[in-house]
């Protein structure tokens, strides 16, 4: 079994500036059939910052419209669509091989107060005390060798340290609720569009799955066609992404061969900092 360590999520992100406005950006595999949507996210979400100044992002709304090639780099269109005085919108096309596979607004805000509020943080053991998602796996490899044989495991950027671990390929039925503690494995510099563009990163890890859980849903059948759809981020208050943040997340709905997900990123003093939602294709196909 070999142990793949972690890429340099902070280079990863930094983009190439081809033009005004087109940024390119490298792709990289970590395990998956295609690029991993949270890459995009993150890189789509920078590309935007390079075109404001003076504001931060508050939310973005993006869809996936085609899987990534994993050899070709990608391209990203950013249109200036309105600069207010307190807000700008950008909207981003990501391209590869002349055509979409990605699309998002994002919008930004000056710096404002006013009256705020929040949901409260679960009651969860700290991080300290659980498990990384890795250890995890490896404890797989070595109980079930044959099934991960000639496979690799992935140091991924992000650590990720679930609340209630569960075996992802065991047909095991769930409440459609986890929680897991996430933080990038590398300090990150003090900049807080890079912090906002690696949380968008991460955020990709666990929604979809989120979705799966009441349905026994294991990562060894061969019948279940599972993929981003849309994804969508609320930036609430500041945050650093390279600090443990507990990323709470429940499904009210799998219908039509789609699961919505949502979370809430939470700090470890139980700061509401950011929330998250997707919808994902959960296609099962029968057995041949």
């Amino acid at each position: 079994m070999t142990i793949i360590p972690a890429y340099d999520l902070v280079n990863h992100l930094d983009l190439e500036t081809i033009e005004d406005n087109l940024f390119r950006g490298e792709c990289l595999d970590i395990g998956g059939r295609s690029v991993f949507g949270g890459q995009v996210l993150g890189q789509a979400l920078m590309a935007a910052c390079r075109t404001v100044t003076g504001r931060q992002a508050h939310s973005l709304h993006a869809y996936f419209l085609l899987p990534g090639d994993m050899k070709t780099p990608i391209v990203y269109s950013v249109e200036r669509i309105r600069d207010g005085r307190s807000f700008a919108t950008r909207r981003i096309v990501a391209i590869q091989h002349g055509r979409p596979i990605f699309i998002m607004t994002a919008s930004f805000q000056t710096a404002e107060h006013g009256v705020e509020h929040q949901t409260a943080m679960p009651d969860v053991p700290p991080p300290d005390d659980l498990p990384s998602l890795l250890d995890l796996k490896r404890g797989m490899a070595e109980t079930d060798p044959e099934r991960f044989q000639g496979k690799v495991l992935r140091e991924l950027p992000v650590e990720i340290r679930p609340v209630r671990p569960a075996n992802p390929y065991l047909e095991m039925v769930q409440p459609a609720v986890q929680q897991v503690w996430v933080r990038v494995t590398a300090t990150l510099p003090d900049d807080p569009d890079l912090h906002q563009a690696a949380l968008a990163y991460a955020s990709d890890f666990s929604l979809l799955r989120t979705a799966s859980l009441p349905h026994g849903i294991s990562l060894r059948q061969g019948t279940v066609h599972a993929a981003s759809i849309d994804h969508a981020m609320w930036f609430h208050r500041p945050f650093r992404a390279d600090q443990w943040l507990l990323f709470a997340m429940e499904s009210p709905s799998a219908a039509g061969a789609r699961g919505l997900s949502h979370g809430n990123f939470f700090t470890r003093e139980g700061a509401l900092v950011a929330s998250a939602a997707q919808e994902g294709l959960m296609r099962i196909t029968p057995e041949q």
